[in-house]
């Protein structure tokens, strides 16, 4: 595992950039992509996790569709700041990304990413904006925008 190639949020290069961003969980890991120029994030997918580990043929696909510069990955934490049960494997998953990819990877305070992620799903739902019910994959792939839209915010 490169653990060299994960940091802390900021990209370090002013060129744009393509981004893939993940929500790390134990059943699903959320996926949303961005570039640096519109600092816009968009939902892809949710990808299977589990005992075996992540689905990655599916995060291979992604990685080959979009071409990204960099990852960005949730990193859990408790409300009062300290790293939660989840950090070690959300690090995990970040250094095996790194290693698998050859792509630099950089960690994110996910605190709250899901719970927001749902309200808005929720609100849109209720506003009319969208038409078929919330799933959790939906939270998940939600939740990795709003991690990426944090990581564009701490980039500045």
């Amino acid at each position: 595992m490169h653990r060299s190639a994960i940091a802390p949020a900021g990209t370090g290069s002013g060129a744009p950039q393509l981004v893939l961003a993940f929500d790390f969980g134990r059943r699903r890991i959320g996926v949303a992509c961005g570039d640096t120029v519109s600092r816009t994030a968009r939902p892809l997918s949710a990808v299977a996790n589990g005992p075996a580990g992540p689905h990655w043929q599916e995060l291979a696909a992604h990685v080959r569709a979009w071409q990204p510069a960099l990852a960005v990955v949730g990193l859990p934490y408790n409300v009062d700041g300290t790293e939660s049960g989840m950090s070690d494997a959300a690090r995990g998953f970040a250094g095996e990304f790194a290693a698998r990819y050859a792509l630099p990877v950089r960690l994110v305070d996910e605190r709250y990413s899901s719970i927001e992620a749902g309200a808005r799903l929720r609100e849109d739902r209720r506003s009319g904006l969208r038409k078929r019910r919330v799933a959790k994959s939906d939270v998940d792939a939600a939740a990795a925008c709003i991690i990426l839209e944090r990581w564009f915010l701490e980039s500045t």
